[in-house]
This record gives C-alpha cells, structure tokens and sequence, in this order.
C-alpha cells in the first residue's frame, strides 16, 4: 500500500491536500464535512486586517468625542477577533486534522499581535497573506519584501506554533525572499496566493470583477517557482497553489516539490470529491511507479541542473519553437 503522509510546516498531514482559505472553511460545520470528504488540513476562512480597517473607517463619526470614536473602533477589531477564535475552537472541536488560521495583513502592526490569541484558541499553525500591490511613485526598492520578513519576526516573537507564508506572484525574486523567511523562522511557503480579477464591463463602462477562480493554466507559474525555490531553499516546505484542477495535478506539484497542495477553486466548481479522486489517483500513480511514500518522488522534477538544462527557468520558447519548424 502506498503511504499518502507527508509534513508541512512541522504539521503531520495524512495526505498533501489542504484546503485553501475562503469561504469553503468559513464553518465548523463545512470544516468536519471537508475532514470526512479525506482532506489533510485546512486553511480557515481569512481574518483581514483591510477589511476590519475600512469597517472601522465607514463607522468613525467626526462628530464623536476622538474617545468614542476610538472606543468603536477598538469593539470593530475585538467582535471579528472574538468570532474568529470562535471558528478556531468549534473547528478544533469536530477536527482532528490540523486547522490553520489566517491572517491577511499587509502592515507591521498591533494586528500581528492577534496571533497570541489565534495559537490560544487552539490553532495547529498560522498562514500569513501579505497581498498588495506596489504602485507609490516613491516606492523603495525592497520594502514590501522587507515588509513581509518584519511581519514573520514580529510574530514569531509572539507563538510557538509554525507560521506559513503565502506569497503573492508579484515579487522580483521569491527565492531570495524565501531564503530570508526561512532564516527568521518560517516553517513553510504557499506558491502563490491570488489577486483580486478586475474586468472593464464596455457596454455599462465600469469596472467589475473578473473570474474568482483559477485555471488550469495558472498551475504553470506555482510549478516553475516551487522547483525552482525547492532546489535553492532546502530546508523549508513548500506548498503549491492555484490551478490545482486535474487528480494528476498534485503529483506533479509534489514531483516539483511541494509538500502538499492548496485547493479551492476546482471544489467550488465542481464538489469536494475531487478530495478523494486526487488521494485515489496519487495512490494508485504511486503504486505504477514503485513508491511507497510521498517522500521517494518530492522534488524528483525540481530545478537541478540536469545535464546542463534547467527546464525551469527557461523564459523564452526556443524549445517549443525549434520543434514545430
């Protein structure tokens, strides 16, 4: 029998599938249902610190004393952190899989300081999403990526559980960013998180959301940049998300490197089945191949130089090209 267990982040997984955080993980309730459809883990529905501010925001009244408007302030951020723990305790209760809370934040502030809270309320590890994008014209080079090692140390002075990293694509080089969340104590990266879709509606003339779920065609860029970071950045586990679609498609992310797979889209589209055909598919590819664990093919696929060619970090279609003429 071949033996789907692996580890992420120090978390002890009995297959690679994670479910993503979003709105399929908002629940206790949904939450037990994805344990007993066969997921390893799962990711809870955000906590955003953006969303919280602009609440807040919405609700000051200039006409208010500053001492009740900060008082309504201060009652914003504590009711969506007490119904947060909330979520971390009911899911504790009816998981025995590892729940992993998340904190989309994008500044280094009191809100990291929610972290104690998270690991006391039970939470088996913590995903940090730091997504934005750079656009001030006095921008300095590097700062959002020291942005994101500030956050890690800032609350690895906090808990003791592990921390994850969730990347976004828009980044000059991951792999050196990588190699410094590793140094300040991440115990994990996520390849990537996903922006926000906008579209141009041409007939009302306005902006509107484009497509909220990912392709098939996104699964290229976690692939590349799981390779090649898991061939540099050794000692740090890595989890490929985006364009997860296809049973097949968790084989190859662990061939590349990962150690397990963020899903959402693919259950939203279609139903948390493809939990357990990706597990049936996996076992049975492994059983083909002589495997008997995750470990003997992870990063088999990685960017090691391979008699002079890394397929990985080709950025141009010669290849592809010099075979259709």
């Amino acid at each position: 029998m071949s033996d789907l267990q692996t580890t992420f982040a120090g978390l002890k997984l009995r297959n690679p599938i994670i479910i993503s955080s979003s709105g399929l993980t908002n629940t206790a309730v949904k939450n037990e249902k994805l344990e007993a459809a066969g997921a390893g883990a799962i990711v809870l529905k955000s906590l955003f610190e953006e969303q919280i501010t602009i609440e807040a925001d919405r609700l000051r009244n200039p006409s208010y004393y500053p001492e009740g408007s900060d008082y309504l302030v201060e009652y914003i951020r504590n009711h969506a952190l007490s119904e947060y723990l909330e979520l971390i305790k009911e899911s504790k209760k009816v998981c025995t899989i590892p729940v992993i809370a998340s904190i989309n934040c994008y500044r280094d502030s009191e809100w990291v300081d929610f972290a104690k809270q998270i690991e006391q309320a039970g939470a088996d590890a913590l995903e940090i999403n730091i997504l934005a994008l750079q656009t001030d014209l006095q921008y300095a080079y590097g700062s959002f990526e020291q942005r994101h090692i500030d956050i890690l140390r800032h609350v690895k002075q906090t808990v003791s559980i592990p921390v994850i990293m969730k990347l976004g694509s828009n980044l000059t080089n991951p792999i050196a960013l990588i190699d410094q969340l590793h140094a300040n104590g991440a115990g994990a990266v996520v390849l990537f998180n996903r922006f926000y879709q906008p579209d141009i509606d041409i007939e009302k003339m306005e902006q509107t959301s484009g497509n909220v779920f990912s392709n098939v065609d996104d699964l290229s860029l976690s692939l590349r940049w799981v390779s090649i970071a898991s061939s540099l950045v050794t000692k740090i586990d890595y989890a490929a998300s985006g364009g997860i679609h296809k049973p097949e498609d968790m084989v190859k992310a662990i061939l590349a490197g990962a150690s397990a797979v963020e899903i959402c889209s693919v259950i939203y589209q279609n139903t948390s089945a493809f939990i357990g055909e990706s597990n049936r598919f996996t076992e049975s590819w492994m059983q083909r191949k002589g495997f008997k664990h995750i470990s003997q093919f992870k990063g088999l696929l990685n960017a090691k130089d391979i008699e002079g060619i890394n397929v990985w970090e080709r950025t141009q279609f010669l290849k592809y090209f010099s075979n259709k003429v």
